[in-house]
């Protein structure tokens, strides 16, 4: 089960929406949904929220490319709009493969060594590692907006709450769940 909400600043403050993922399948529909949210091009914040399991921040600011935050990368790439936000974190040679599951990335695409000890039982499912089960993305996406780095990646359960609660939008963000 997912959960959705828009957040965009306007010169009175936050304004919330809920809103349907429905029609969303790429991270160009998600971008438009947050800029028809958007007040003047001002600030537009997406959560998406899959039940404990991840959340996902999209931020978009008139026609600058959206900044994007997911909790948890592994997590999300297994779910069909968290599969969306890390597509985009971790560049396009996703578009290339049908799935996830169809990389093989095992560190050596940095000049990194291969470690066969450690790899050895893994090598038919290196691809399981492709998206890190760490948070993933612009870490500082909401540092100005008073949510540092640390406090961001410390977030679990309730997270899109404690967010709206550093912006400022805690009852905003309430009225729409």
């Amino acid at each position: 089960m997912y959960f959705a909400a828009l957040l965009a600043r306007t010169e009175d403050g936050w304004e919330a929406s809920d809103t349907e993922l429905d029609d969303v399948e790429t991270l160009s529909d998600l971008t438009d949904l947050a800029r028809e949210a958007s007040v003047d091009d001002d600030m537009v914040i997406v959560f998406i929220e899959q039940e404990d399991a991840w959340f996902g921040v999209l931020r978009v600011e008139g026609e600058d490319d959206p900044r994007i935050y997911v909790s948890d990368g592994a997590a999300a790439a297994r779910s069909s709009y968290g599969e969306i936000l890390t597509k985009e974190i971790l560049g396009d040679d996703l578009d290339d493969a049908d799935t996830l599951e169809d990389l093989n990335l095992d560190g050596t695409e940095d000049g990194e060594p291969l470690d066969r000890e450690d790899d050895e039982e893994d090598e038919a499912g290196a691809s399981a590692d492709a998206v890190p089960a760490a948070p993933v993305g612009d870490r500082l996406i909401l540092a100005d907006l008073g949510m540092s780095e640390s406090q961001l990646q410390e977030l679990d359960s309730d997270a899109l709450a404690e967010i709206a609660d550093a912006l400022g939008a805690a009852e905003v963000l309430e009225t729409v769940r």
